[in-house]
């Protein structure tokens, strides 16, 4: 029997990593000054071994990124190559309108999922042809896109490489999705379009600020196939405690395939940010992204966070930890890993 294909796990190898830059025309318009250069900061670490391909508006823009990156990626000894693409997008958020990947451990197939900004709270038609333009434009190599009629946001996955899911059920059977369904429903879907054939399925588990009604990357992430990180809350004064120590316990139940319980390591809980207007930010040590060698964590100027790099450094051993101030993301309500997605091998423009 040929091997299946199947969502990849984020470490697996990587060809590129895909963004997108903010400009005048999206929610940075008024951030741009704060949030751009985070966004170097997130493309330079990549670069240090890996490629990145940037989404642009226009020539004008992509010639200045690539300039500045390119240049200071090579006086800091970065191997990566900067692919700039020009296609209008309504926002940054890669992650959750980029392509999924599956494989069967030798080829790649991506995926182009439906894109309806986190059930239609925002504009995003631009946003949910991304992937077209970037197929259409070389930008995939050979690769094949597969379109999937569900709507279903990267940041709302994620899985263990060998066809273990694990997801929030408030996000992925929320009715501003793919309207009324049920979990079975679901299940069946993810089977058939991601090759998936195991849910763990989390009631639990919600961060003030957030937009997109509990994505995973947000809460709990696999290290391995026996192991998952999440994101702790230790301040029973806190509003976030009782839900967090609920998805704890939650993630205690869990079993592997086997039926033994999976390892679990707890975040530090970073100290709460506002906006100034007294709004919460939804900062988390857990939407950090996994590149070929290192883990880019976001970190926000707050005393957790040497702890948060030191509990992250444990749980990927060969990979080096490399921190990135994000707290001006906060304001549009996400972080590190929203803003970026894996792409396999085989990516990129091959002249």
């Amino acid at each position: 029997m040929a091997p299946q294909f199947r969502l990849a796990a984020e470490w697996a190898r990587q060809g590129a990593v895909l963004m997108a830059w903010p400009h005048s025309d999206s929610d940075w318009a008024s951030r741009m000054e704060e949030a751009e250069p985070v966004f170097r900061g997130i493309a330079l670490a990549v670069l240090a071994d890996e490629d990145v391909i940037i989404c642009c508006r226009n020539p004008s823009q992509g010639s200045e990124i690539k300039r500045f990156l390119t240049l200071e990626s090579a006086s800091r000894g970065g191997t990566g190559t900067v692919h700039i693409v020009a296609v209008p997008t309504n926002d940054t958020w890669a992650r959750d309108f980029g392509p999924l990947t599956l494989t069967d451990g030798t080829h790649h197939r991506l995926v182009d999922a439906r894109f309806n900004a986190w059930g239609a709270k925002f504009d995003s038609a631009l946003d949910d042809q991304v992937n077209g333009h970037l197929h259409s434009g070389g930008l995939f190599g050979k690769l094949p896109l597969n379109p999937m009629n569900l709507i279903v946001e990267g940041g709302a996955l994620e899985t263990d490489g060998c066809g273990t899911l694990l997801a929030t059920r408030h996000c992925l059977l929320n009715p501003n999705r793919n309207g009324d369904v049920s979990t079975e429903w679901m299940e069946t879907q993810l089977r058939a379009h991601l090759g998936l054939d195991r849910f763990l399925w989390l009631d639990h588990g919600a961060l003030e600020g957030d937009d997109t009604d509990g994505h995973i990357d947000t809460l709990a992430r696999f290290c391995s196939d026996d192991h998952i990180v999440y994101q702790g809350c230790d301040q029973p004064a806190d509003s976030h405690y009782s839900e967090l120590q609920a998805m704890a316990r939650e993630l205690a139940g869990l079993e592997r395939r086997d039926g033994t319980p999976y390892r679990l390591t707890e975040l530090p809980w970073p100290d709460p940010l506002y906006t100034p207007d007294g709004r919460r930010l939804p900062a988390t040590y857990a939407n950090f992204l996994i590149t070929n060698h290192a883990v880019l964590v976001p970190v926000y100027g707050v005393p957790q966070d040497d702890e948060a790099c030191e509990t992250l450094d444990a749980c990927y051993p060969g990979r080096r930890v490399t921190p990135i101030q994000c707290r001006p993301l906060l304001a549009q309500g996400g972080s590190l890993h929203c803003l970026t997605m894996q792409l396999p091998p085989g990516v990129g423009l091959h002249e």
